[in-house]
């Protein structure tokens, strides 16, 4: 017996253990009107789009009210309970216990990520699958090859076997993802993603708010620098310095003026993996501002004025607004190699400017051709059938209080 094949069968009894918690909550009635939401296991706090679904039905609550009508019962399963949420969230600590019991006795769970192996669902209950990401680079699942580890997959199969349904955004995620990614052949519904809806909606009301939250005069155009997480950067002290292979930013300041023109100033989010650990970004430019512990990204985002990361499915999210993307990918030989081949080899058909060295970075940004870029980016979401307009939200609450309707008229 392998070392790994002794870890599984030790997380596997732990599981069965811990299931114990679930099927005692079973004597508890399930809360007609609950609804349990959760983010990337617990380790972060009120955003994605379980935070976008929320707020919709946050929104439903109010008329709710008004009409006499019972409120439907929101609870956030977080490890942190310090972290901010709004008051008419019910915010549980994110303990196997608490866990147990809300989960069991709720009609419908949101979650963006993979539920514990402990968990077991009731029948009758709903759960719907919003993934954290919807078009990505990043192979998931099987799509990994041999970096996809035995316990990695007991545990996303887990979670597909509960799963009611999964949002999309598109033909293309419906047919990369699904099935070989999320390990998934069962009911999805191409809605767009929730927290996408901002990026349509509220961009001028994000931007008024972040310049207010920091400082930044109006005239001042934004760049977003978000990495996205490296399994060896876990206990990794992360700083902006040029030797820890962050871009130089005074240089891409430049670049920007030089290219696109006006003045720029970059903000920091690191990835909420390595704030949760936190970990920081060392800022030590009066250019550079570290918004990595802002709650919610796509705010932040939302605010911005462009993007540069290297395969985080962020490159998307800000295209949808149509402001530049550029991909500093110094290590994709090195990510590859850990993480597995990208859904699009060596970065080859995403419609943005691709880096491997600071000259390259410098260079594409300078030389940044606007019209190309929009006749490129509306071709590829024509081919990939893309569904992102806004309302996204909206169609999934509908989805989450029809479903609720109709499991109250069944089990009255």
């Amino acid at each position: 017996m392998t070392k790994e094949d002794r870890y599984i069968r030790r997380r596997l009894r732990q599981a069965r253990r811990q299931a114990r918690a679930f099927y005692r909550c079973r004597t508890y009635p399930i809360d007609r009107h609950k609804i349990v939401f959760c983010n990337i296991e617990g380790t972060v706090g009120y955003g994605c789009n379980p935070k976008y679904i929320c707020e919709e039905l946050r929104r439903r609550n109010a008329l709710r009210r008004a009409r006499g009508e019972q409120p439907y019962d929101l609870v956030w399963l977080v490890d942190d309970t310090s972290l901010p949420f709004p008051d008419d969230v019910r915010v549980v600590s994110n303990t196997l216990a608490h866990r147990a019991y809300e989960l069991s006795t709720a009609a419908v769970w949101v979650d963006n990520s993979r539920k514990q192996l402990e968990v077991r669902k009731r029948p009758g209950q709903f759960y719907v699958q919003t993934w954290h990401a919807s078009l990505s680079p990043k192979p998931i699942g099987l799509q990994r090859g041999a970096s996809f580890s035995k316990i990695a997959y007991l545990v996303s199969k887990h979670d597909a076997d509960m799963t009611d349904l999964v949002l999309t955004n598109s033909r293309w995620m419906e047919d990369v993802v699904l099935h070989d990614g999320l390990l998934y052949d069962g009911a999805y519904v191409r809605t767009g993603a929730p927290r996408n809806d901002i990026l349509v909606n509220d961009r001028t009301e994000c931007r008024r708010r972040l310049r207010q939250n920091y400082g930044i005069p109006d005239g001042t155009q934004l760049l977003m620098y978000a990495p996205t997480f490296r399994s060896g950067s876990q206990g990794t002290v992360r700083s902006i310095e040029k030797n820890n292979k962050m871009p130089d930013f005074e240089a891409v300041c430049q670049a920007l003026h030089d290219g696109l023109g006006g003045t720029w100033k970059i903000l920091l989010r690191l990835h909420p993996q390595l704030t949760a650990r936190h970990i920081t970004g060392g800022v030590t430019s009066e250019n550079v501002i570290d918004v990595s512990s802002e709650a919610d990204m796509f705010e932040t985002l939302a605010a911005c004025d462009a993007l540069l990361t290297d395969y985080s499915a962020t490159m998307f999210d800000a295209a949808f607004m149509r402001v530049p993307v550029f991909l500093y990918a110094y290590d994709l030989q090195a990510y590859v190699a850990e993480r597995g081949q990208l859904l699009w080899p060596n970065l080859e058909g995403i419609p943005f400017p691709v880096a491997q060295t600071e000259a390259e970075l410098q260079g594409a940004i300078r030389t940044f051709d606007a019209a190309a870029y929009a006749k490129t980016l509306a071709s590829f979401f024509q081919d990939v059938e893309l569904k992102e307009d806004g309302h996204s939200s909206k169609r999934v609450a509908d989805i989450l209080e029809q479903k609720l309707t109709t499991w109250n008229s069944r089990n009255a």
